[in-house]
């Protein structure tokens, strides 16, 4: 187990705090006003606090170590919770409109509206105080589960925003309505912030690559070992959660012992590690002569310009060898 994870399961726990705060605030708010622009941003709350239960649940997974059933370990389980809580994000919108609409054939009196509104403000400030921690730790440790987690809370802010904004102006207008539209239109927002979620979660269980910008470290690292006997090829990379994964031919000169080889391939691994935190390498050692050395190149596999062997040397007369 690594330090970082008992860290990342108390920012979870951060906020399922803070999800049970701002519900109780939420919900008083509510009550106190009979908003329906409330009640939606009380129902998006509800989500962050389930979302933030099953990020307890995801994490606790991660820190679990690698076996013989999970040789690769479990930090896949990220995108579930991310993809879980992109869902229930959107099931909570589809009840916000359900409500909204019958709320705008039938309006209600929103009473009280001050006193309602200072407490969602309070709300939103300590769903904004928590989401940037969450988000800040997220990328400062590569969790999917707790980027997810801050992206809703600081869409969750958002949210509120708009609904005191539009709820302070049925006040100000006495046109009651108002209250539903904005209710829509808030859930219009939180279906916006769902399909992210799902699509995120979606490429992370297909294996996406590493962004551009970390392959590009990977180049450059590499270039450093490639020379006219040293090649490489079939670059291929993933992310999975917090962990990251290459897989690239290293081509030497078929004269070199296993030993040369096995020591080269470990100071290529060090430095591809070194330029992106986390990376775990994989590196098949080839003879750079060898015609089946290029023939399992894999589909898909990242370009080396400059440094990758697509086709064995030839002799001067023309014949494959070194």
């Amino acid at each position: 187990m690594s330090s970082q994870e008992p860290k990342l399961v108390a920012y979870a726990w951060l906020s399922v705090a803070a999800a049970v705060v701002t519900i109780a605030l939420k919900v008083t708010a509510y009550y106190m006003t009979g908003s329906v622009g409330l009640l939606s941003d009380a129902a998006e709350s509800l989500v962050n606090l389930a979302a933030a239960l099953v990020a307890v649940i995801v994490l606790r997974q991660v820190r679990r170590p690698a076996d013989s059933r999970f040789t690769f370990g479990r930090s896949k389980a990220e995108y579930f919770s991310s993809g879980l809580e992109g869902g229930m994000i959107l099931v909570a919108a589809a009840v916000i409109i359900v409500e909204a609409v019958m709320r705008f054939v039938r309006p209600v009196d929103v009473v009280n509206i001050g006193p309602g509104l200072a407490v969602s403000a309070v709300a939103a400030v300590l769903n904004g105080v928590v989401g940037l921690v969450l988000l800040r730790a997220g990328r400062n440790y590569r969790s999917q589960t707790l980027k997810a987690d801050g992206t809703h809370l600081l869409t969750d802010v958002i949210t509120s925003v708009g609904v005191i904004i539009g709820v302070g102006l049925v006040a100000l207008t006495g046109w009651q309505k108002l209250d539903p539209i904005v209710a829509i239109i808030v859930a219009l927002n939180i279906i916006l912030a769902g399909v992210r979620l799902v699509r995120e979660a979606l490429h992370g269980l297909m294996d996406v690559s590493l962004p551009a910008e970390d392959i590009e470290k990977i180049r450059t690292a590499l270039e450093s070992f490639s020379h006219e006997g040293v090649r490489f090829h079939g670059l291929q990379t993933r992310v999975s959660g917090s962990a990251s994964f290459a897989n690239i031919d290293l081509l030497v000169p078929g004269d070199w012992s296993v030993h040369k080889g096995h020591e080269y391939a470990e100071r290529v691994i060090s430095a591809m590690c070194e330029q992106v935190e986390g990376l775990r390498v994989f590196v098949h050692v080839e003879p750079i002569e060898d015609p089946l050395s290029y023939d399992d190149i894999p589909a898909g596999s990242i370009p080396l310009i400059g440094i990758e062997a697509t086709e064995p040397p030839n002799n001067d007369d023309g014949r494959s060898g070194g």
